[in-house]
């Protein structure tokens, strides 16, 4: 097949894979709207018992116990989340169809530029809640997760879109495999770990449908874990990549700054948890710092600052 044809066909892959995800999105929303409500077992003063004047435990009888379900999900919901898992799946395969198309029509690794590169990361934060989720149940960030993979498909599709060709010499280098690869599977994990984040905050202490505050503060550290070696990795190899292209490994070009911003943001949010016991709140704070910066590198500095990465805008 030539290279229009697979090209067009990669963008078709993406119009599906956008569907798709919208469509899971609908059916991991149906089992969270339906779900069982909960009450948090991290709330604070939780653990503070009433008791009477003659020091017994006061009862209390209309008061749940934490975490504990107050009514059971119905089966249609039930059922929703389970084709949203499985239309994930199908619209994760459709992303990576796109990928690979696109690559086979151009004939390079398919991330050159702003359009390729958020395509790929779409799929990497999918892949992120897929694979996690074989180990552990977390589809109450299905939908979310959706619905960022969907939004960042159309913002390509209709802000970055770039027609499949070659691209400026710079980029034609082993690095871009090594470099951009290992950058693309770190936003992935990150945008997992924004998500969780995210619910954290938004989260209340008393009754609500979404999971439990320690649950979300356990799913976004251990992607935080798994992302910081590859964005760590990922700095490292770019500027290697910089010394072969440009003849230095550091130039302060913004994306180099950000990226290492960036960098800093998650070792202190990893260091604060082992060092200083952060956990909860303060914790989740700073790892969305870190995230507001991984948003303006990846956006911010390849739209509106000029750099000597402004290959890579759109």
């Amino acid at each position: 097949m030539s290279a229009e044809p697979l090209a067009e066909l990669s963008d078709l892959f993406v119009v599906a894979a956008v569907l798709l995800y919208l469509f899971a999105m609908v059916g991991f929303a149906l089992e969270l709207a339906f779900g069982r409500a909960r009450v948090d077992a991290s709330a604070k003063g939780r653990a503070r018992t009433p008791v009477t004047v003659g020091g017994g435990p006061a009862s209390a009888p209309d008061a749940p116990p934490a975490d504990t379900p107050v009514a059971e999900t119905p089966r249609f919901a039930v059922l929703g989340g389970l084709a949203g898992l499985v239309l994930a799946w199908i619209g994760w395969a459709a992303n990576l169809g796109a990928i690979v198309t696109r690559g086979l029509a151009v004939d390079r690794w398919p991330w050159g530029n702003m359009y390729e590169f958020v395509v790929a990361i779409c799929f990497a934060a999918v892949t992120a809640f897929l694979g996690t989720q074989l180990r552990n149940n977390i589809r109450f960030l299905g939908g979310f997760v959706m619905v960022a993979a969907a939004l960042g498909l159309g913002l390509a599709v209709k802000v970055f879109y770039t027609s499949a060709g070659p691209v400026v010499p710079a980029l034609n280098s082993y690095w871009i495999a090594i470099h951009v690869s290992a950058a693309i599977l770190a936003t992935g994990l990150f945008v997992l770990a924004g998500t969780s984040g995210v619910l954290y905050l938004v989260r209340g202490d008393g009754l609500s449908r979404l999971p439990s505050k320690a649950d979300l503060e356990k799913a976004a550290h251990r992607a935080i874990v798994l992302a910081f070696p590859l964005w760590t990795f990922a700095v490292i190899a770019g500027a290697l990549w910089a010394d072969r292209a440009w003849g230095r490994y550091w130039g302060w070009d913004p994306k180099e700054v950000w990226s290492f911003i960036t960098w800093v943001g998650y070792a202190a949010y990893l260091h604060a948890r082992v060092t200083a016991g952060w956990r909860g709140r303060a914790a989740t704070i700073v790892q969305l710092v870190a995230f507001l910066c991984l948003l303006f590198n990846l956006i911010g500095v390849n739209i509106f600052i000029d750099g000597l990465h402004s290959y890579a805008d759109v």
